[in-house]
């Protein structure tokens, strides 16, 4: 049986640099690797998943530092190699009704960052169908549902929902089974009215 490992505490961000920081592409391919890994990744191995070279990948993670998200890691016995790894896996970013319109501004930032990668996701995975398996292909599932609640409902669902991924995140299994592949979830729920 595959035993999850405890999730760390989400961290909640509310400070508008650090917002900015994060709204690069890149910087959030490299958060979200460093956050699914046990022991970190060096800027080289950092770079093909961020699509850059490994000196700019260098520059961001030392940007992703200076505002608390990755710091350096142990290393693995070489002296010359740099290890980075997530400070926190687990965030999620609240300007809050009463913030400031700058901080707002940067909220606003993210969530088009996300939006945008998250759209690329549903793209590629529309450009691969054809040769994936029949398994892979029935498993996808894209709905947009309209629900009637009220804000103490979705407040439930939205725990619901957080509660039944929690032991599939990347970084939550410590052996995952045979043909166990990541899987992009994306979730939004708020008032269209």
């Amino acid at each position: 049986m595959t035993e999850a490992r405890p999730e760390q505490h989400r961290v909640t961000i509310t400070d508008p640099q650090v917002m900015r920081a994060l709204a690069h592409p890149a910087r959030m391919a490299i958060v979200e690797h460093l956050s699914a890994l046990e022991g970190g990744a060096t800027a080289t191995e950092c770079a093909e998943i961020a699509g850059l070279s490994p000196s700019a990948t260098s520059y961001h993670l030392r940007e992703l530092a200076k505002f608390g998200l990755v710091r350096q890691a142990a290393g693995r016995g070489d002296a010359r190699e740099r290890v980075w790894e997530a400070v926190n896996p687990s965030y999620s970013v609240e300007a809050g009704p009463d913030a400031d319109p700058e901080t707002h501004a940067a909220e606003a930032a993210l969530v088009e960052a996300h939006l945008v990668r998250d759209a690329q996701r549903v793209r590629d995975w529309l450009r691969r169908v054809p040769d994936e398996s029949p398994e892979w292909y029935e498993a996808f599932w894209f709905s947009d549902s309209v629900l009637l609640l009220t804000a103490e409902e979705l407040a439930e669902l939205n725990e619901s929902v957080r509660a039944l991924t929690s032991p599939y995140r990347q970084r939550s299994r410590t052996d995952p089974p045979a043909g166990a592949r990541k899987v992009a979830v994306q979730y939004r729920a708020m008032p269209i009215d």
